[in-house]
């Protein structure tokens, strides 16, 4: 296996970590994903909004899970660009009956892949397919 095609494969696990915590609100597996200073901003309602992580954490463990409403599971990764150590994914996911589409910086630290960065856009007129 190549260095970057192990890379490929971690940086899915890291991505996958924050479909499950999102879908979970697993606020442990988010942690796993996310470095402890990583920041969040983008667009929702379009409003900016700007949030450190440990906030956005609590919001995400005071709402109702989308596993637990019974909201399907509809989170992919539609793209990734990776550069030795430093990569950016994007992902669309759908999240208590919205859609997002989120571009996550992840940098290599040691072996492990760690998201940096979130920025996202909410699309409020989009209906789940």
């Amino acid at each position: 296996m190549t260095n970057d095609t192990l890379d490929i494969q971690r940086i899915r696990q890291t991505v996958q970590l924050y479909f499950d915590g999102m879908y979970r609100s697993d606020v442990e597996k988010l942690k796993k994903a996310f470095h402890p200073s990583a920041a969040l901003m983008g667009y929702f309602s379009g409003n900016l909004t700007r949030l450190p992580l440990e906030k956005w954490l609590e919001m995400v463990a005071a709402r109702p899970s989308p596993a637990k409403n019974g909201e399907e599971y509809n989170m992919s990764l539609v793209s990734m660009d990776l550069t030795e150590t430093v990569a950016v994914v994007k992902v669309r996911d759908y999240y208590l009956g919205l859609w997002f589409t989120d571009y996550l910086s992840l940098l290599k630290i040691e072996d492990t892949w760690r998201i940096v960065n979130k920025i996202f856009h909410h699309e409020p007129k989009v209906k789940a397919l």
